[in-house]
């Protein structure tokens, strides 16, 4: 193979050496792909002083030629604080482009480590239930195995104990067990060896495949070559995990030349590698500097029509940059064009990023002149990759001509101004820095708060502590959120300083802010402690952290206790090291057990080019949870339930905890985890098991619903049946629980069946039952009028007295189909239920108002008579908003008018209404005009207001003012609803800001408001239509992971 060849002498070298064996090219690296770019590049090797002086002037004249592309005049650099002079109304804010790195190799690191959290789960093994294939249960066994493994003392050894506990052991058992070992490797080898010795039907690939996992994980390489030398002699076969496992693990050790050697005896074998394993070998390639090896396996990719996804292009896209290879580069970017169909000017932004992190400043500008030469134009946040690049090139004066560019064409945002603050200070030209920071605010610009943190941790470095805590304060001062990383760095500078008191109470500021302080908040704490040797507050800390179930881990023990020894504290010392056995993991309580395996292995998917599903590796830890009062015992097992997704880990803790269930508790913590359909129901399933624990018809119910709003109908009536065969009582509110989850769903024929079963049931409908049923059929979806008049009119002859949502409802169903005699039958009904004639006519004439029956809805305000006065104050409204839907704005302004004459005010309905036509009629002053009147006259606006308000700014082209209104409203209330997302969403897809409009899903999760498959498929629509297909799959992804949590699995 081609990429053997490149490794030279491999056959004649050791393993060890081949480790550490430089790769030789086979080709010279090409630099330029681009017009006249090839004479520009000299070889590394004839660099010289007059080479670099000439490059230099080269350079700059191609950047001036660049500049007078974009249309900038010359800024010299002493002008620089005028750069930023700006008014407030030009500032936009754009996406944060690569972080900044100190030299290629780090940015090809950055950008490999980001990567790798969202890479493709490199766990290869089976997520398998906790069943056997007889179908028994084998969790109490798995359970039982762990508890011996865990003692450490008692009983003789862990052989012997597992021997007197005469189990038999099947290899999914051995499988389980091994997964609760993932952290110690050397007892999970101890356990396996012994269920060799005795049970040799345990020598499965799968099993073999979990130690293989476990010691790569662990980087025990020795270990997995005694693992595979036993799959060998034992003639247990590798299937194409094995050879994924083993790749994966030797090319994230960087031992190249063996993952290369694997890939070879991979095919040798007759198993050809699939999409899964020529990516994690490309990325990992990428990590180890061997671009030209990693391009090459891309162009056997590229030969068996098999695509990299986003992150990879990226990665390996600037690890060429990195090497000088810009033909291979460029060949990359034309198959990103050509082959995966990615939209050019998205390439071209990868491309110019990549360039910039590598620091080849002149290939980006270059790639700059050949956009030009092809009609196309720089968007905001390829300037802002543009003015990073040049800032880490130490090319500020060039930057800043980047940066009068952006102004000059309205897209200068404070993101961008602290790049430059950030290159100045590099340079430790504080002074400047300074200046720059006061033009920017007096400018009308808010620095960042990651600007204010590296400005104040370079201030603190120079043991400028007043400098630092001025600009912390000054940053709360103009409103700045300070997130957990500025409040470290505060932390730090108090205690470099000896001021602890001041260090606490910044600290604490975190939860006071909502902010949880993290591991590396502590840890940072911590060391500069030692540094001025405050022993007491280092175990106070160390206190503050348990207490708040943040995994310590060996890496803060180790420094404490280093930092003890040094200072002679023996007697410290022990103490420390005695807590850091208390808090190990295993094998006192927890890791033995399982609790501290990552949902890589917890929850595990299998790679193959049909799926490769992109997963964030969430180290969270399940902790024991300790017995509270009630309301901190449900908000305990709410967190565990929805903040884990492998349910070995969730019953773990649910196991050790204390808690006393009840059904009443029960209930509450299914109702709040209703979102976690899996996790909740496998909740319900394993306390139902407990001793002392018994389900009633409550709970039952609860589940009930939980399953039918997350549409696992299935499941719903087996729980259903399940619940009768246990003799629990079928109560009304058990089949009206049934029939609204189905007719919700608009299955308004199944819901109707079951309403027959009911009664065929001997079970009584009561009003709830005949409410939900008749609004499902009154819905869009399934809707059945004449069903619904005939319920109606039997829960009117059952005694039961409909509700106003009911009424609504209904009255607007039957004027959109037109059954206005049953309309008035109805509010004849209504009166003789005691309902008011005011109230009961406007009921009606709200629904045929809405209908858009305007005619209708005037001829009965005249049949009132005497009681018109008080009918005008519930329809004024009503009749406002229906002739401005038919463009009578003149009649409704006398109406509203005549209403004021006699004491009646308008309302919030008549204004929205108001504001609403006056956008649609492109009268945008008007519109803002009648809100700002709103106000003035105490009438607050509702959330139907602000959605019109957005709506209206989106129509007439508005988008910041849109965006600024629905952030007010996130920021102040009234909160946005599922329509406001909706409405938003859809309006940003249509403008073509359907990036935007992604941004808005995430944040609607974030809130708990559950998007619809419209969404989702409006906004895969909006992208990629406008060409963004690499960000349209995400949002399948997002989708999949919302459906994985509300789906009960199999």
């Amino acid at each position: 193979m081609r990429y053997l060849c490149r490794l030279g002498f491999l056959k004649s070298y050791s393993i060890d050496n081949l480790l550490y064996l430089p790769f030789i090219k086979s080709q010279s690296c090409l630099l330029s792909s681009h017009s006249k770019s090839s004479k520009l590049h000299p070889s590394k090797n004839g660099h010289n002083k007059s080479q670099t002086e000439s490059e230099t002037k080269s350079i700059g004249s191609l950047f001036s030629e660049i500049a007078e592309i974009l249309g900038a005049e010359t800024v010299t650099d002493g002008r620089y604080p005028d750069v930023f002079s700006e008014s407030k109304g030009t500032q936009l804010s754009f996406s944060e482009v690569s972080a900044e790195c100190t030299s290629c190799t780090q940015g090809v690191r950055r950008i490999a480590e980001e990567n790798t959290r969202e890479q493709v789960n490199l766990s290869v093994l089976e997520d398998t239930q906790a069943r056997s294939s007889g179908g028994n249960d084998v969790s109490p066994m798995v359970e039982e195995i762990t508890n011996i493994l865990r003692a450490e003392t008692g009983g003789g050894s862990m052989e012997e104990r597992l021997e007197k506990s005469g189990l038999v052991l099947d290899s999914e058992v051995v499988e389980k067990v091994l997964k609760r070992c993932f952290k110690v490797p050397q007892l999970a080898l101890r356990f396996f060896s012994w269920v060799k010795f005795r049970n040799g039907s345990c020598y499965t690939t799968r099993t073999y495949n979990t130690m293989l996992y476990i010691a790569g994980e662990a980087k025990d390489f020795g270990l997995v070559e005694k693992l595979i030398g036993e799959m060998e002699e034992k003639g247990c076969e590798k299937d194409i995990k094995t050879w994924t496992i083993l790749i994966s693990h030797y090319g994230k050790a960087k031992l190249i030349a063996k993952a290369l050697l694997i890939l070879e005896k991979m095919r040798e074998s007759g198993c050809e590698p699939d999409a899964a394993a020529y990516m994690i070998l490309i990325r990992s390639l990428c990590n180890a500097q061997k671009a030209d090896i990693a391009l090459e396996f891309y162009k056997e990719m590229v030969q068996m029509e098999m695509q990299l996804d986003m992150s990879l292009y990226k990665l390996l896209l600037t690890s060429l940059a990195g090497c000088g290879d810009i033909a291979g580069f460029q060949s990359v970017a034309d198959d990103m064009i050509k082959g995966s169909q990615i939209p050019e000017r998205d390439v071209f932004s990868c491309m110019l990023k990549s360039f910039c992190i590598a620091g080849r400043i002149r290939e980006a500008l270059e790639l700059i002149h050949d956009l030009n030469d092809k009609n196309l134009t720089l968007e905001p946040d390829d300037f802002e990759t543009l003015v990073k690049g040049l800032c880490k090139a130490d090319r500020i004066t060039d930057a800043l001509e980047i940066v009068d560019i952006m102004k000059k064409r309205k897209v200068l945002d404070a993101e961008t101004q602290g790049i430059i603050i950030s290159g100045y200070m590099r340079r430790n030209d504080i002074p400047r820095v300074f200046d720059l920071l006061q033009t920017m605010t007096e400018s009308g610009y808010v620095p960042t708060v990651s600007t204010y943190t590296e400005l104040m941790q370079h201030l603190f470095r120079l043991n400028e502590y007043q400098k630092g805590c001025k600009l912390y304060a000054e940053m709360l001062e103009r409103g700045v959120e300070p997130d957990s990383v500025a409040i470290t760095a505060m932390v730090a500078g108090h205690v470099r300083q000896n001021r602890i008191s001041e260090a606490w109470k910044v600290f604490n500021s975190m939860q006071e802010r909502g902010l949880r302080p993290t591991w590396k908040s502590y840890s940072v704490f911590i060391k500069e402690l030692c540094k001025i040797s405050r022993t007491d507050e280092i175990i106070k800390v160390l206190n503050e952290m348990q207490a708040s179930e943040i995994v310590v881990g060996n890496e803060i023990f180790n420094w404490i206790i280093s930092y003890l020894e040094k200072k002679g504290e023996t007697e410290m010392v022990q103490k420390v090291m005695q807590m850091q056995r208390t808090c190990k993991l295993y094998p006192k309580e927890h890791e033995a057990s399982g609790n501290n395996v990552p949902k890589r292995l917890a929850h595990n998917l299998d790679l193959n080019s049909n799926q490769l599903e992109s997963r964030r590796m969430n180290f969270h830890l399940v902790e024991h949870i300790p017995k509270t009062n009630n309301e901190q015992d449900l908000q305990e097992i709410c967190r565990v339930l929805s903040t884990s997704t492998g349910w070995c880990l969730i019953e773990e803790a649910l196991e050790r905890c204390t808690v006393q269930f009840t059904p009443q508790l029960v209930v509450k913590i299914l109702r709040n985890c209703s979102l976690h359909v899996h996790a909740a129901l496998r909740f319900f399933s394993w306390v139902g098991k407990r001793d002392g624990y018994s389900h009633t018809t409550e709970t039952y119910n609860m589940g009930i619903k939980i399953l039918g709003c997350g549409k696992n109908f299935k499941d719903m009536k087996n729980l259903f049946f399940e619940m009768r065969r246990k003799g629990h009582p079928i109560t009304p509110d058990t089949w009206t629980i049934m029939i609204m989850q189905y007719g919700r769903a608009g299955l308004t024929e199944i819901a109707l069946r079951n309403f027959a079963e009911m009664k065929a049931d001997n079970c009584k409908p009561n009003g709830s039952t005949y409410k939900y049923l008749i609004i499902c059929l009154c819905g869009r979806k399934g809707r059945k009028e004449d069903e619904a008049i005939k319920l109606f009119q039997e829960m009117i002859r059952a005694g039961y007295v409909p509700d106003k949502e009911l009424v609504e409802t209904y009255l607007k169903c039957l004027c959109q189909a037109g059954k206005l005699l049953d309309g008035r039958r109805c509010i004849e009904a209504l009166r003789k239920l005691g309902f008011t004639i005011p109230l009961s006519y406007s009921l009606y004439i709200r629904a045929l108002c809405r209908a858009g029956r305007l005619e209708e809805a005037v001829a009965l305000v005249d049949e009132v008579g005497t009681e018109r006065v008080k009918l005008d104050q519930y329809i004024f409204g009503s009749l406002v908003h229906g002739l401005l839907r038919r463009g009578r704005l003149k009649e409704a302004l006398e109406k509203v008018d005549s209403m004021k004459e006699v004491g009646i005010h308008p309302t919030v309905h008549v204004y929205t209404s108001l504001i609403v036509h006056f956008f649609k009629e492109k009268q945008i002053e008007k519109a803002l005009e009648t809100f700002q009147k709103m106000k003035e006259e105490g009438c607050k606006p509702t959330i139907v207001t602000y959605s019109a308000l957005i709506r209206g700014h989106m129509d007439m082209g508005n988008i910041v003012d849109a965006w600024n209104v629905f952030r007010l409203i996130q920021r102040e209330g009234p909160f946005p609803d599922f329509k406001t997302y909706s409405m938003f969403i859809s309006s940003l897809c249509k403008v073509g800001k359907s990036e935007e409009a992604l941004q808005l899903l995430s944040e609607m999760l974030d809130s708990g408001i559950v998007p619809s498959t419209i969404n989702f498929r409006t906004v895969m629509f909006g992208l990629n239509t406008e060409g963004k297909h690499s960000l349209a799959s995400t949002v399948l992804q997002k989708k999949l992971a919302l459906k994985s949590k509300r789906m009960l699995l199999a």
